[in-house]
């Protein structure tokens, strides 16, 4: 019945429906009026069609149905991180990351009761530990158990966000391969890039190209079984331009393939992601809950494995129960009653989705090459060039938000004037500007609404 359906159609050709289009708009401009041009230099057209490509792009290989649902926490106390976590699992958190600032940390204490072998814990370091990773690695000895232990240590995140190592560069990366050849693992947060107003393509090129100085120091230790078991975490924040960032996480799994066949290591990839800081509001704070779960969805369409929900309290409470309650339900919701865990790849064959991964991987790839070909991401981190790269889209970023050519509601446009925030903020969720001496000027995390919620606040 539907070949006969549709055998009595012939079929539609791109230019037929442009010429359509162009006759339907009685004179108007075809490109003024249903081109839409953005800051990633991607032209984004009106419909997309299957003849525009020359192939079709192949099966990606993210697997939407094996997301994780992760709770963040912040580790003070290791017991009342440990119940944290436990209480975090019961209530259908899938995955744990612990954030830890001191070393001495008990890792017998923090892992009590924890079963690593079916719930993967993420460890975000603050410090350089040798003897801190062998104590988590010797508790988890089991190696289907140390399987779902991921170390994060990113020294060179920690020298573009602070401006410093952690001690020097000799030291830093001692301990670095040292951390390296006990875990096989490799950690690179591109947050700190989306957070401090890049484009999607810098973040894809930034991410590359930091991932590249680590390959290139550690190319020796590549070898035989490293190369097969190396796992690399890109952590990820992702932003409220919901296609575009469903199609930079399918790029960035096709960078790192890419690079990754150049070193003949292994081409499978874990992405951490998060919704982004740059776009949240303390005004009208709930809305936040709307950002966060169009984030959520990007992520899962993206094909990120963990996904770390923000709670929308974030920016001026401190961690509490109910925001994270709610920032793990919203997750709960997309997967247990959305069905956003269904479908494999469900971004797969969209025209539209794959040719804005296409575009995004290929100029993400030449930004990379440039980066490479003028003395690699560390150089230019020292010259100053990635900083200002950055900022020169986050000034016109802020500039559009200014005129309210880029709208955050609530905040910048259909503000309440009742709305009250001085009394609720337990901690500032403003920039803190300290002077003291770096090697490189830091790039800097800043949110959108900071300048107008100041002047809020102030007339309060």
């Amino acid at each position: 019945m539907s070949k006969f359906l549709f055998n009595d159609f012939e079929a539609v050709s791109s230019k037929a429906w442009k010429q359509k289009i162009q006759f339907d708009l009685k004179g108007a401009d075809y490109n003024d009026a249903l081109i839409w041009k953005n800051n990633e230099g991607i032209n984004v057209r009106p419909f997309y069609h299957s003849d525009q490509f020359n192939t079709l792009p192949d099966i990606s290989q993210s697997k939407a149905t094996k997301w994780k649902i992760c709770q963040t926490i912040n580790v003070n106390n290791a017991k009342d991180a440990n119940a944290k976590a436990i209480d975090a699992i019961n209530r259908g958190a899938e995955s744990i990351q612990f954030k830890i600032l001191d070393e001495n940390i008990s890792i017998e204490a923090l892992f009590q009761n924890i079963n690593t072998a079916t719930i993967p814990i993420d460890i975000k370091c603050g410090f350089l530990s040798e003897n801190f990773i062998s104590n988590v690695l010797s508790l988890t000895l089991d190696s289907k158990q140390s399987s779902q232990v991921y170390i994060h240590t990113d020294i060179i995140n920690h020298l573009a966000k602070s401006g410093n190592w952690y001690k020097n560069l000799k030291d830093d990366q001692t301990k670095f391969k040292s951390s390296f050849k006990q875990t096989h693992q490799l950690s690179v947060d591109i947050s700190l890039y989306q957070n401090a107003g890049a484009t999607i393509i810098q973040q894809l090129a930034y991410g590359l190209a930091h991932t590249n100085e680590y390959l290139n120091y550690l190319e020796n230790n590549l070898k035989d079984k490293t190369q097969q078991h190396l796992c690399v975490t890109f952590n990820v924040t992702v932003g409220s331009n919901y296609f575009f960032e469903i199609a930079k996480l399918r790029a960035l799994r096709q960078l790192w393939s890419t690079l990754a066949n150049e070193y003949g290591i292994n081409t499978n990839c874990r992405i951490f992601a998060t919704p982004s800081k740059r776009n949240k509001t303390i005004y009208d704070y709930n809305v936040n809950m709307l950002r966060t779960t169009t984030e959520c969805m990007s992520a899962i369409l993206g094909g990120a494995n963990i996904i770390s929900n923000l709670p929308y309290d974030n920016l001026y409470h401190k961690s509490n129960e109910f925001g994270d309650r709610i920032a793990r339900n919203q997750l709960l919701v997309l997967k247990e009653e959305s069905y956003f865990n269904k479908v494999n790849n469900p971004a797969d064959g969209a025209y539209y989705i794959e040719n804005l991964t296409q575009q995004l991987a290929q100029k993400g790839l030449d930004l990379f090459k440039n980066i490479e070909a003028n003395g690699g991401f560390l150089r230019q981190l020292k010259q100053g060039t990635i900083q200002r790269k950055i900022k020169e889209n986050a000034t016109k970023e802020q500039r559009d938000f200014d005129a309210e050519k880029l709208i955050l509601l609530g905040t910048n446009k259909h503000q309440n004037p009742t709305d009250k925030m001085k009394n609720e903020l337990e901690f500032s969720p403003f920039l803190k500007k300290e002077k003291r001496k770096t090697l490189i000027e830091p790039i800097i995390k800043n949110r959108l609404s900071e300048k107008l919620e100041i002047n809020r606040l102030k007339k309060e």
